[in-house]
């Protein structure tokens, strides 16, 4: 899904990032664990989707659809028994797009006073979808803060790069790239 198609007059009324911004908090248990003996990265990818849908529904006034995660890093462990929170906010749209970054932090259930660790980041682009699941307007982003300008910023780099490695991997599968050839099975995925 692209978002390449030009903002009609008309459209949603601009919103700030404070509009959208959510917060979600889970206490991590002993089924969400992997064989390492802390919270699996799975269980934290889907909380990170799980905040970021939210915020990107928000925004959009109505329904959102992941269609890419960016550079998803785990930055500590989480522990069976810590109280995760993750904070996300939308830092970039498009026509009918958004990214959502996401910040996870946890700590202790039952150490009142423990500083949080900052254990995952991650970057969502959302579409907004209409009833027919076809992609639909959302509201531009109004930037008040220093911070808001600088997300904004780096989201563009970052859709930028999205946008010249989907066109490099396209150019590749046309074979317009020389020596871009490699032998993968076709259920490697395409």
């Amino acid at each position: 899904m692209t978002d390449d198609a030009p903002r009609t007059a008309g459209g949603p009324a601009p919103r700030t990032t404070a509009a959208s911004r959510t917060m979600l908090s889970h206490i991590m248990g002993p089924t969400e664990v992997n064989l390492l003996g802390t919270v699996h990265g799975g269980v934290v990818m889907k909380f990170v989707d799980d905040v970021a849908g939210a915020v990107a529904g928000r925004h959009s006034g109505g329904p959102a659809v992941t269609a890419a995660m960016d550079e998803m890093q785990f930055l500590n462990p989480v522990r069976v028994g810590d109280l995760v929170h993750a904070y996300a906010q939308v830092n970039w749209v498009g026509a009918t797009s958004m990214e959502v970054g996401v910040r996870v932090m946890a700590e202790p259930w039952n150490e009142a006073g423990t500083a949080p660790r900052h254990v995952a980041s991650a970057y969502l682009v959302f579409v907004a979808v209409d009833d027919k699941g076809q992609p639909r307007s959302v509201p531009p982003l109004v930037l008040e803060t220093d911070l808001d300008r600088r997300r904004h910023g780096e989201a563009e780099i970052r859709r930028s790069h999205r946008l010249a490695r989907r066109r490099a991997i396209q150019a590749a599968r046309a074979g317009a790239v020389e020596g871009a050839e490699v032998s993968v099975p076709a259920e490697a995925g395409q």
